[in-house]
């Protein structure tokens, strides 16, 4: 084989040209910024679907961020004080009716004194 001929050199520049075209597709693919021939970088042109999809992955961030916190609040009721909690209200219902106001002990139901319309 001859290394220094002509079909050698041309052989490596294709070599690279393919290279260099497979690099930029996987980038542009993947959405980083390209190569261009001189070496310095260019950015993707961000469209309308892409400023939208941005903004709605934005917001689903933050409702998950809301929901997780919602949820360690949960977990801490729970575990914390999930077999205290019913054992304190019916701590609360055996409690005496005060003697000198009866009506202040709590809001009254009244569930058989109610008009039906």
């Amino acid at each position: 084989m001859d290394w220094g001929g002509p079909t050698f050199v041309i052989a490596i520049i294709a070599v690279s040209t393919a290279g260099w075209l497979i690099n930029n597709w996987i980038r542009a693919k993947h959405g980083y910024s390209l190569e261009n021939e001189w070496g310095g970088m260019t950015e993707p042109s961000e469209s309308g679907e892409t400023r939208r999809l941005r903004e709605e992955n934005s917001a689903l961030h933050d409702k998950l961020d809301a929901m997780q916190d919602r949820m360690i609040v949960l977990e801490r009721i729970v575990t914390d004080r999930g077999y205290s909690l019913s054992e304190e209200i019916e701590a609360l219902r055996d409690r005496p009716v005060p003697a000198s106001n009866p009506a202040d002990s709590g809001t009254p139901l009244n569930i058989e004194r109610q008009e039906r319309a």
